[in-house]
C-alpha cells in the first residue's frame, strides 16, 4: 500500500467524524450522547449502517407493528433517531446476517453481511470514507463489542476502509483520504456495568446487570484499554430519546431505564473509548475524540 500523508484540519475548518455500526439501534446505544455533544459543537457527523437489521428480534413486546415488516419498521426508526441526534446517515446497503443460536451454531444465511467476502462489503464504505473525509472514525473492537457475527464484520470492514482510503493505489473516483484516528466503543466495561448495578441495589430497584456480572469472564487488562473519557452527561436525554426511538429493540418501560438519569449523570458521566489506530502519534489519555486536531 502506499498510503498518502493524513490532512490536518485548518483553522475554522469543520471537524468530521464517522460513526460505523452494524445495526440501525446500535449508533443510539453506542456513543450517542457524545455524537450529540459533537452535533451540538458544531462537529458535522455521520453515521453508517452496515446493515438494515432485517433478522433482529422484537424486543417490545406491547408494540404493533402496524402490519409493515421489521425491516421496514427498523428503517423508520433510524430516520427518527437520526434526526434526534442531529446526524446525517447512510446505509451501507447489506443484509443482516442474525445472531445464530445453537450448538454447532448453523451456518450464515448465504449473502448476509457477514456471509459475504470483506472485499466486497468493505468497497461502498472505503467510498464514503473518501467522499466523507472524516477526521476521526469510531467503531467496534475485534470482538464487535460482544460476538454478534455483523459487529465482528463491522469492525472488520471499518479497519480495511481505514487503510484502503488512504491507500494512493487503491481505484477509486474519489481523492484518497487518510483519517487521523480510529477508536473503538468501550461502553460496556466491567467498571462501568459494576457502577450502575451497585446504584441500583443502592436504589432499592431490580438490576438489569446482575445476571450479565454474575456471568461475566473478566479480563483483567479490559480497563487499562479505555483511553478517552468523553463527559457528556449533559446529553444523555438526547441519548435516551434517540435510543427509544428504536421501539422495536426496547421497551421504555424497562428496566434499563429504570435508574434515574441524575444518578447516571452522577455515578458515570462519561462515554468511553480506546484509540485503536493514529496517524498522529499516541495519545496516553484523552478527553476529546478531536484532541490533536485542533490546533494544539
Amino acid at each position: 500500500m502506499s498510503q498518502v500523508p493524513v490532512t490536518l484540519p485548518a483553522p475554522g475548518e469543520t471537524l468530521r467524524l464517522l460513526a460505523v455500526h452494524a445495526h440501525p439501534d446500535d449508533e443510539s446505544s453506542k456513543g450517542a450522547a457524545s455524537t450529540a455533544m459533537y452535533v451540538d459543537s458544531g462537529v458535522e457527523v455521520l453515521v453508517v449502517s452496515c446493515t438494515g437489521g432485517e433478522r433482529g428480534d422484537i424486543l417490545n413486546a406491547n408494540l404493533d407493528l402496524g402490519g409493515l415488516s421489521i425491516g421496514e419498521v427498523r428503517r423508520l426508526e433510524m430516520q427518527e433517531a437520526a434526526r434526534i441526534l442531529g446526524i446525517q446517515h447512510r446505509w451501507l446497503g447489506f443484509e443482516d446476517s442474525g445472531y445464530p443460536d445453537g450448538d454447532p451454531k448453523p451456518p450464515l444465511p448465504e449473502g448476509s453481511f457477514a456471509d459475504l467476502p470483506l472485499d466486497v462489503v468493505s468497497a461502498p464504505l472505503v467510498e464514503i470514507v473518501r467522499e466523507f473525509r472524516p477526521h476521526v472514525i469510531t467503531t467496534y473492537d475485534e470482538n464487535g463489542g460482544y460476538p454478534h457475527p455483523d459487529h465482528i464484520r463491522t469492525h472488520e470492514v471499518a479497519m480495511q476502509a481505514w487503510h484502503l482510503a488512504a491507500d494512493a493505489n487503491h481505484e477509486s473516483d474519489l481523492e484518497p483520504w487518510a483519517p487521523a484516528k480510529l477508536y473503538y466503543h468501550h461502553g460496556f466495561s466491567y467498571e462501568r456495568v459494576l457502577a450502575l448495578h451497585e446504584a441500583c441495589l443502592e436504589l432499592g430497584i431490580e438490576s438489569p446487570y446482575k445476571a450479565w456480572l454474575e456471568g461475566w469472564d473478566r479480563d483483567e487488562t479490559a480497563a487499562s484499554r479505555v483511553t478517552a473519557r468523553i463527559h457528556c452527561a449533559d446529553w444523555f436525554h438526547v441519548r435516551d430519546a434517540a435510543l427509544k426511538a428504536h421501539a422495536t429493540q426496547i421497551d421504555p418501560d424497562g428496566n434499563w431505564f429504570a435508574i434515574p438519569r441524575e444518578v447516571q449523570m452522577e455515578r458515570w458521566p462519561t462515554e468511553d473509548y480506546e484509540l485503536a489506530l493514529s496517524r498522529i502519534g499516541d495519545i496516553v489519555s484523552e478527553d476529546d475524540l478531536f484532541f490533536g486536531l485542533r490546533g494544539e
